[in-house]
């Protein structure tokens, strides 16, 4: 998905793009027609108040705009334009333009929505003083007709080019000027009063941001086209696994840098407090950027040879890329900053904004969540189970039928209520409710929803792990059932579990996707034989399962007979979202700021150290922006896609660089011993990394199957 989420913003999304294709037909400087036709699509005042001439929007919309120009490497004065409104615009935002000469402000705007002025505006990460000493750096063209800097006192002005002095810089961005601009004269109509170097920072974090996101994204669709046609030693470089991850991963790293993007502009459009559009705004900085320059180096790097000719577009997004990284400033330094906003207790909301219709809902759950809280715990857990309230989205009687809107504020109002977690149960009772019969259902699920059966899960065997379609266990027809035989591993909890889920084959003749049954397994039954294994932190929750003749009857097969891999697929489904949504305790960059502060707060750590933190909080955060993009795409009735397996691959690498950074702060700490090691499973079970990168690649992308 892109920045955009809701339908109105795909539609600007999609109309924008229409824009691009009709209206950038060559490379080069920015010309009168062009932003012309900019203005005229609206495209300048998108976030601008109507009373300036704008369409009334915010800077999300602005950033989906963005998003798509940067797409199709959009030349010229458009970014530096409506980042200098934005910039103008907030010093204007709590006055009339009849008062305080903010009338003068109040035509500016209007021009630069109207197309009839441009601008360059100095960025903090690179600007210095403009009335003294060194010229400022500004992103935009010595011509342009304003110029929007900082003064050596702290303050910003917008100046017209008559007060300034202006001279073009070499960049490397072929199709976007830089200008070295001096201030002659600051007229005191001309300040920007609440204007900070922070402010506009920020603004630029979210903007620059955007357009990154684009030029990242044409990188990602460029390098997936390429290796899916390119062929080399008679098969298409996409089905070679490098190609394939280098371009999934080129993936995960643009949605990461979308959520950070996306939720700084909702939060500097007023979704939270200053605090938090700051922190917010620094988590952009601290990705958006770097995963644009990624993008583009890796693109060149699959398309080969090609990618490294003038004539082929790459290296213009290659230069874009490394301009916006450099004028957005240090990633490094961003980190930094919200290393210190963490440490100080700024904390980001990732709530969804919810429909009016979430407030009737709420009623009626709430007053039954305080119901259930003055009930003795076993009633209260019959009550939950009987209810339906521990899987909600189930049909009834297991769950609610409870839309997505109806989950979220479920989710929200049981935060102070517990409820039961089911752990290999969670993956198994969907995937009943969806293929047991009746009487399956009858017998298993009211028993597991209160906790009374534990399940484990009998699929991986030694020669079947992440490949599990070719499991060798297997299942021999007998009178009244099947008779199994053969070798399970990795089954968590399998010890204490009382009944298991199994996969076995019936039919070895089938493909290796067929033939495969579905089984539940009683774990006391004759010839289930359960031999822990000690993991590498000392802790015995894996084990292997021996099957020896173990019997199962007919009614104890799920779904049809020789049609298990399908069950199994929902129920690997099941698995991947929830590991995806939580990715372990003690592996979150909130208790890496809460060791920080025991550890003496940030000014304890070295300065390399400072900012590793920040970087890790900063991907923290964007996953969990992450996926409320996409509880909000689903209460907007779209699909998540491929986002339970990125959401997986970045929470398990972030849980273990969270471990492994918090490890070497505390190396004599016996909990964060036991994380370091206990984490490094993260990235193998329910689909290990490879996988993950394979499931993007071929299901997002299109690459070719391995063979």
């Amino acid at each position: 998905m892109g920045i955009a989420i809701t339908e109105e913003h795909r539609a600007l999304a999609a109309s924008v793009h229409g824009f691009a294709r009709r209206n950038i037909a060559a490379r080069g400087m920015d010309h009168e027609p062009f932003r012309a036709a900019l203005a005229a699509q609206g495209l300048l005042g998108l976030h601008l108040p109507e009373r300036y001439g704008g369409q009334g929007g915010g800077l999300q919309e602005l950033a989906v705009a963005l998003e798509a120009l940067g797409e199709h490497c959009t030349p010229g004065s458009h970014l530096p334009t409506v980042l200098a409104s934005a910039v103008i615009a907030r010093a204007t935002a709590e006055a009339p333009p009849s008062r305080d000469g903010s009338l003068l402000v109040h035509g500016l705007l209007a021009g630069l929505a109207a197309g009839t002025l441009t601008a360059a505006v100095a960025l903090p990460g690179g600007a210095r003083a403009a009335a003294a000493g060194p010229a400022a750096t500004a992103l935009g063209s010595p011509g342009a007709d304003l110029f929007v800097l900082p003064l050596p006192d702290g303050r910003w002005a917008a100046l017209d080019r008559a007060d300034c002095a202006a001279e073009g810089l070499d960049g490397i961005d072929l199709s976007r000027r830089l200008a070295a601009v001096t201030a002659h004269a600051v007229p005191d109509d001309r300040v920007l009063g609440g204007v900070t170097s922070g402010l506009v920072a920020d603004l630029a974090a979210v903007l620059l941001g955007a357009e990154a996101c684009g030029v990242a994204a044409w990188a990602v669709t460029t390098a997936a086209g390429h290796a899916r046609v390119r062929e080399q030693f008679g098969r298409p470089i996409g089905q070679f696994q490098g190609v394939k991850h280098k371009c999934a991963a080129m993936l995960v790293a643009l949605e990461h840098a979308r959520a950070a993007v996306w939720d700084a502009a909702r939060a500097l459009d007023g979704d939270g407090p200053p605090d938090e559009a700051a922190l917010a705004a620094g988590t952009a900085g601290v990705l958006a950027a770097d995963a644009a320059v990624r993008c583009a180096a890796d693109a060149i790097q699959v398309l080969g040879g090609i990618g490294y000719t003038y004539e082929h577009d790459a290296h213009l997004y290659y230069r874009r890329a490394l301009s916006l990284r450099a004028l957005s400033g240090d990633p490094g330094e961003w980190a930094e900053r919200v290393a210190g906003l963490a440490a100080g207790g700024v904390r980001r909301r990732m709530e969804p904004d919810l429909p009016e219709e979430a407030g009737a809902l709420r009623e009626g759950i709430r007053a039954s969540v305080a119901s259930l809280a003055g009930a003795e715990p076993l009633d209260r857990l019959a009550r939950l189970a009987g209810e339906g309230w521990i899987m909600p989205h189930l049909p009834r009687p297991w769950g609610r039928a409870a839309s997505p809107l109806e989950q979220v504020v479920i989710h929200q109002e049981f935060r102070d209520l517990k409820r039961p977690n089911l752990g290999i149960a969670a993956w198994a009772v969907p995937s009943i409710v969806r293929y047991g019969t009746l009487r399956q259902q009858e017998r298993f699920l009211p028993k597991t929803l209160t906790g009374e059966i534990m399940w484990c899960q009998l699929f991986s065997e030694p020669g079947a792990g992440s490949d599990l379609a070719s499991l060798t266990t297997k299942a021999v027809r007998v009178e009244g059932g099947w008779s199994l035989s053969g070798q399970k591993i990795w089954n968590s909890l399998a010890q204490w579990a009382h009944w298991a889920i199994c996969l076995a084959r019936t039919d070895s003749d089938a493909p290796k996707h067929e033939g495969i049954t579905y089984f539940l397994v009683e774990m006391s039954a004759p010839g289930v034989t359960v031999r822990p294994l000690k993991e590498i932190n000392g802790e015995e929750i894996f084990n292997e399962v021996f099957l020896d003749d173990v019997f199962v009857p007919d009614d104890l097969v799920v779904g049809q007979v020789g049609q298990g891999w399908r069950v199994a697929r929902d129920t690997l489904s099941h698995e991947r979202v929830a590991l995806g949504d939580s990715w372990g305790p003690g592996s979150r960059h909130t208790d890496m700021v809460r060791l920080i502060g025991e550890l003496g707060g940030p000014g304890a750590l070295r300065p390399a150290a400072l900012e590793e933190s920040g970087r890790l909080w900063a991907s923290g955060q964007a996953l969990s922006a992450l996926g409320l993009r996409v509880t909000l795409s689903q209460l907007s009735g779209g699909e998540s896609g491929t986002a339970s397996s990125v959401r997986k691959l970045l929470g398990m690498r972030h849980s273990q660089a969270v471990s492994e950074f918090c490890w070497s702060l505390a190396p004599a700490s016996p909990y964060w011993n036991r994380m370091i090691l206990t984490t490094r499973a993260f990235t193998i079970g329910g689909g290990t990394t490879e996988v993950q990168l394979n499931i993007i690649a071929e299901r997002a992308l299109g690459l070719p199957r391995d063979p």
